[in-house]
């Protein structure tokens, strides 16, 4: 047996009853009584009117009785390592106290900024020997990347 659902109230439609509604862009309405027709034509919204389908669903009513209430899943909380630490090595660092983890990060900047003013010395000194080598006329060639990777020197060109 072939039912429909009323447009307007949602209820079902049983053959021979109802009424059959086209509208001018060719769309199907069906209604179960005169009474849905009416509203649908008043253009009520039908959530905003307490008998039909939709209001009670969006208002929650009327399924207490046949949807028990679906249990959620607990979350289980799990610790993996990272690329740069152990798991172990993250749980120490997690249960160090504030002022170990403090002192341990001023060591790391120290050492940090001794190695940056270690670099800025040697590149200082190579620079004082290149200027030292250029006061005397013995300048370096500069040589260019494809040079040092083992390119054949550009042929200079000669005037006839």
């Amino acid at each position: 047996m072939r039912t429909y659902d009323d447009t307007f109230s949602g209820r079902k439609i049983y053959p021979t009853k109802g009424k059959l509604f086209v509208r001018g862009d060719s769309k199907i309405f069906r209604f179960q009584n005169g009474k849905s027709e009416s509203l649908f034509l008043q253009r009520k919204n039908p959530r905003r009117i307490a008998w039909t389908v939709l209001f009670r669903r969006q208002r929650r009513k009327g399924i207490s009785e046949e949807v028990a209430k679906k249990r959620t899943r607990r979350v289980i909380k799990s610790q993996r390592a990272i690329v740069g630490a152990s798991l172990d090595v993250i749980r120490e660092r997690r249960s160090m106290r504030p002022e170990a983890r403090a002192a341990a990060r001023q060591q790391a900047i120290k050492e940090a900024k001794e190695k940056k003013a270690a670099a800025e010395s040697r590149k200082k000194a190579e620079k004082a020997k290149n200027a030292a080598l250029a006061a005397q006329g013995k300048t370096q060639r500069i040589q260019s990347k494809q040079g040092l990777k083992g390119a054949p020197p550009k042929v200079a060109a000669k005037s006839r």
